[in-house]
């Protein structure tokens, strides 16, 4: 069986934990994927990382290099 692996990306600040990160980590924990956890921790980070990938939000999340989007998207790519 093949192991499954996801890639997150969150934040992180000094002030503030985005609650939709920590989600996105627990649904797939649960999920029982192993998670190379990417924390941004400065909203110069936050915002590098949404203009290279041309997003809006973090979290955002990558399976098999294909990018699922954010908590609520993980969600519903999980329960299919």
């Amino acid at each position: 069986m093949t192991a499954k692996t996801a890639t997150l990306y969150r934040m992180i600040l000094p002030d503030h934990t985005c609650p939709f990160g920590v989600r996105a980590k627990a649904l797939l924990d649960a999920a029982g994927y192993t998670v190379d956890d990417r924390i941004l921790t400065s909203r110069r980070d936050v915002d590098a990382f949404e203009a290279e990938h041309g997003v809006d939000t973090t979290p955002q999340v990558f399976i098999d290099g294909k990018r699922i989007g954010g908590s609520d998207e993980l969600e519903a790519w999980l329960a299919r």
